[in-house]
């Protein structure tokens, strides 16, 4: 049974390590966020971290059922957690671009390479397992959202 849990626990433990680390790196620009212009479906902020902590354990878990098919797909497997750990950069450095920078058509751009590679990411699970697939489709959402809000905070601070 622990040997089962423990790929779970460690794939959920670093993607939600990625994230904490994203926002304690740009934790000083996430009070920017409170100054500057926000556009109407803007959220209050205590749903970030509530709503990216939950993703960053979806995310988690999703790749830990594409890990646990490894023995029977080794080449797709590898190639699906290569591309999991590529998007998991790209979303890293998002906050820094944004909060840091405060480069906010530059993130808006490098959200929309996040968006392709969680689309890719979605269509290689899928092939592994669909209910590894299912469980990104959260976060593709929710960066759909902050693509929106974040072109919007573009437009609305130029």
């Amino acid at each position: 049974m622990c040997k089962k849990i423990k790929p779970y626990v460690a794939s959920v433990a670093l993607a939600l390590s990625v994230g904490g680390a994203s926002a304690l790196l740009s934790k000083r620009g996430i009070y920017l966020f409170q100054n500057i212009e926000k556009p109407l479906l803007t959220p209050p902020g205590i749903v970030f971290p509530i709503v990216w902590t939950l993703l960053y354990t979806l995310m988690g878990i999703s790749a830990a059922i594409i890990f646990e098919k490894r023995a029977e797909q080794r080449e797709k497997v590898t190639a699906s957690l290569r591309i999991y750990a590529l998007q998991l950069a790209v979303n890293f450095l998002w906050s820094l671009i944004f909060f840091n920078a405060r480069a906010f058509l530059a993130a808006f751009t490098w959200l929309l390479l996040l968006w392709i590679l969680i689309l890719v990411m979605l269509n290689r699970f899928g092939k592994i397992s669909p209910m590894a697939a299912r469980l990104q489709i959260p976060y593709l959402l929710w960066v759909s959202f902050a693509g929106y809000l974040t072109l919007a905070i573009y437009l609305l601070n130029k």
